[in-house]
């Protein structure tokens, strides 16, 4: 445990940060699991989703075209 006053702070705001990037985290491992089962209208959503998880550095933008991508190729193919 720390014991400088700003230390115990900034471990206060990790755990926060932390439970903040695991909630982005959850919802982006769901939409990525649930491609199988998206219609049209869940594009949008899925696309949201991953952008917001690349904007909040959660994943890489790279990765996060890619998975754009493959949501789109999964749909298609339907």
């Amino acid at each position: 445990m720390p014991n400088i006053k700003s230390a115990k702070k900034k471990l206060r705001q990790d755990i926060k940060r932390e439970k903040q990037n695991m909630t982005y985290k959850k919802t982006l491992k769901k939409t990525v699991k649930n491609i199988g089962k998206m219609k049209n209208k869940d594009l949008t959503k899925a696309h949201s989703t991953i952008d917001k998880a690349a904007k909040k550095g959660i994943i890489h933008k790279n990765k996060a075209a890619r998975l754009k991508s493959k949501v789109s190729r999964s749909l298609l193919k339907k």
